[in-house]
């Protein structure tokens, strides 16, 4: 397997000026907390991030622009769409956006089997871009290998995670309901936000004639409120911008400034990871090289532990690409099973809608998040014989505005009147189905390619199974049949047939586990043959469930960075 040769010079006044107790490689929402709570325990702490600055209100040059302030309104240009085939597929981008996501030419991967990899290269990384639902994944998730014979077991299980949950959700500050679902365990919350009339209407609908469906409000990483100096969320819904009020989660605005007023950040952006240095002799890692994104210049930094959070797919090439002669085939890779078991959540099945009532009513504002129906198949008494897992939608109501057709004026008295004027309702439902851990779902470094920093380039091999299919009919089924038993007319279902990446939710490439032979992680996160090198990103994921994953990593990253200080305290690592 190709890796890179490269010569590290150490800066300054030498290794003990880059000598620090904990580093962290990435920034984003699982680098962010394992920054805070290394930091907060009293560890000096190097971020190391692969992109550049971004300063917290004064960096977000968007937040505040109307779309007569963007190029064509915000829409993408022609040109822009073909440049980047694989980021304008992207929900999220646009004019607004796009300075916060990575350029297809400037950062390129191979596809064996096409894979869209959506990616946030600065501090923050996509923690400024991100979704911010929030589900707490439940023991029908962390038992779910087991029961069904896929993948391997999980080590822990939600009675291990649920006090880290609740740890990390007083902190980001989480807006929801209490619902008693066992499918979405309660969690610590702000008051929710407010279903509109449709939603409202649907969720009777639903709960009266479907047994074990619920519609709840989603919990969401938005302020409904004041809290902790931050917020409250403006219902501008324009989270992606970057928010000026902190009104919703992420590392610029949370958890990186907790790390910094402890005085033990140190955070160093333009820094591509090259591979993790291991010490034969002492069995441990003993640091990070790093290429200078801006020079090329290659320096050595070092620690007692090492948080590998650069998201996902780069956590995987970063261990991969750091070989020895004891790990010749990656970082604590004993097992084979690195690179292996990706997984990303099927987001290809949508159904919408319209609603011929309640035209007298509207709604507040644009409300950041939607409804939530939580899963219910395969679980309860509903059982399914044709695939195994399950599935759940984001449900959302609304009413388009403005009634100008083609030919009208483009201003004047009757164009504004015309823009005042507020359409129908409309009902859309997209699935989030569960995606199985397969062996043949993997990535590779390429033999002969590397980008503009000598990083080999990462090849994606992976596509759904029959089981996803099986699952997407029936996602595609149920949401038409609760629309229409909702009396709701004109009912539409659409199967992407996208390929996987777009849900952005990749994961478990170098999975946790009980077996160091079928497993690279144990139940703290820490590689099991490297055990002072911990993984907590989505790359640590031994199945996927149909949960937003972001919460789960968080929770993970705070319990893992505590029993790492406990272990050093104790002299273990």
């Amino acid at each position: 397997m190709a890796t890179t040769k490269v010569s590290a010079t150490i800066l300054g006044a030498g290794k003990q000026s880059h000598t620090y107790d904990a580093i962290v490689i990435g920034s984003g929402i699982s680098g962010g907390w394992a920054a805070k709570e290394l930091c907060e325990q009293g560890l000096q702490t190097l971020v190391l991030e692969r992109g550049g600055h971004i300063e917290h209100i004064e960096d977000y040059p968007t937040a505040h622009k109307e779309a007569w302030d963007l190029p064509l309104f915000g829409e993408m240009s022609a040109e822009f769409r073909a440049a980047n085939p694989v980021l304008s597929r992207c929900y999220a981008v646009n004019q607004a956006t796009a300075h916060h996501f990575v350029k297809d030419a400037e950062h390129p991967y191979q596809q064996s089997k096409p894979f869209d990899w959506i990616r946030g290269y600065q501090v923050g990384g996509k923690s400024l871009m991100w979704a911010r639902w929030v589900q707490r994944w439940s023991d029908f998730d962390f038992e779910s290998n087991a029961r069904n014979g896929v993948g391997v077991d999980w080590p822990i299980r939600y009675q291990d995670l649920a006090p880290w949950y609740s740890h990390v959700e007083k902190f980001a500050g989480i807006s929801g309901n209490r619902d008693g679902l066992p499918q979405i365990p309660d969690g610590e919350f702000l008051p929710p936000m407010e279903m509109n009339a449709v939603e409202k209407h649907f969720k009777q609908s639903i709960e009266s004639q479907f047994p074990n469906r619920h519609l709840v409000m989603s919990r969401t990483a938005n302020l409904s409120q004041h809290h902790n100096g931050r917020g409250p969320c403006m219902y501008r819904a324009r989270c992606a911008r970057g928010c000026p009020f902190t009104g919703y989660f992420s590392s610029n605005g949370v958890t990186l400034p907790a790390a910094a007023a402890t005085g033990n950040l140190t955070m160093r952006p333009h820094s591509v990871v090259h591979s993790i240095i291991y010490d034969e002799q002492k069995q441990r890692a003993t640091g990070v090289r790093v290429i200078d994104a801006e020079t090329k210049a290659v320096t050595e930094y070092f620690a007692r532990i090492i948080f590998v959070n650069a998201s996902t797919l780069n956590t995987t090439l970063i261990l991969k690409n750091s070989t020895s002669e004891r790990f010749p085939n990656g970082l604590g890779n004993d097992s084979g099973v690195l690179g292996h078991y990706l997984m990303d959540h099927n987001y290809r099945t949508r159904a919408s809608a319209e609603v011929e009532r309640l035209e007298d009513r509207y709604y507040y504002g644009r409300r950041p998040t939607g409804t939530y129906l939580p899963r219910f198949r395969n679980i309860f008494d509903d059982k399914q014989d044709h695939y195994i897992g399950g599935f759940s939608y984001s449900v959302g109501a609304y009413r388009a505005q403005g009634n100008v057709q083609e030919g009208d004026a483009p201003f004047g008295a009757e164009f504004k009147h015309k823009m005042s004027e507020v359409g129908p309702w409309r009902i859309n439902m997209t699935g989030m189905g569960e995606f199985l851990p397969r062996f043949d779902n993997k990535v590779t470094l390429s033999k002969d390619q590397t980008d503009a920093w000598g990083m080999p380039l990462l090849n994606m091999d992976c596509d759904y199974s029959d089981n996803e299919h099986h699952m997407t009919r029936d996602i595609r089924d149920s949401a038409a049949e609760m629309l229409e038993k909702a009396g709701y007319k004109n009912i539409q279902t659409v199967d992407s047939e996208q390929a996987p990446g777009l849900a952005i939710h990749e994961m478990g490439t170098a999975r946790m586990g009980l077996d160091p032979k079928t497993s690279m992680l144990n139940g703290h996160n820490q590689l099991h043959a490297v055990p002072n090198v911990f993984v907590t990103d989505g790359a640590c994921m031994t199945s996927s469930a149909c949960q937003n994953p972001s919460l789960t990593y968080m929770a993970l990253t705070a319990r893992a960075a505590h029993y790492a200080v406990d272990q050093l305290n104790k002299r273990n690592l």
